[in-house]
């Protein structure tokens, strides 16, 4: 197992990163790291989503999975301006090359941190 930088968002953005619909992600704060980030989807849905009604996306909630990792995606930059209808700043993460793999419960945490999660195999390999 590799240690790997890892983020819990809360369903269902983690989903919808990881499905490659959402490649920023809002954060108040920065970093320096660039590089492969671990989506940990919370064991938490934003009952403030409005998926329909604010991106046309319908999505059943009942079939996410929470509390879990659910893939990697690359941190390729950080910015205070962005054209995708997810940005809403102050701070966009940009996301790129999302890799869903077999979920692998684990608890989340605040803030950025390093976890070792053993990642079996990609979602779409199995």
């Amino acid at each position: 197992m590799k240690p790997i930088k890892t983020l819990t968002i809360q369903q269902p953005w983690a989903h919808l990163i990881i499905d490659g619909n959402k490649t920023i992600e809002n954060r108040s704060w920065k970093t320096d790291y660039r590089g492969p980030l671990l989506i940990h989807a919370g064991r938490k849905l934003d009952r403030d989503a409005d998926i329909l009604a604010r991106f046309g996306i319908t999505l059943d909630t009942s079939s996410l999975v929470y509390g879990a990792a659910i893939g990697v995606v690359d941190l390729i930059d950080i910015v205070e301006q962005h054209p995708s209808p997810y940005f809403v700043g102050p701070f966009g993460w940009v996301l790129a090359n999302p890799r869903a793999c077999i979920p692998v419960p684990m608890n989340g945490k605040l803030g950025l941190f390093t976890s070792t999660v053993r990642l079996l195999r990609r979602r779409d390999a199995a």
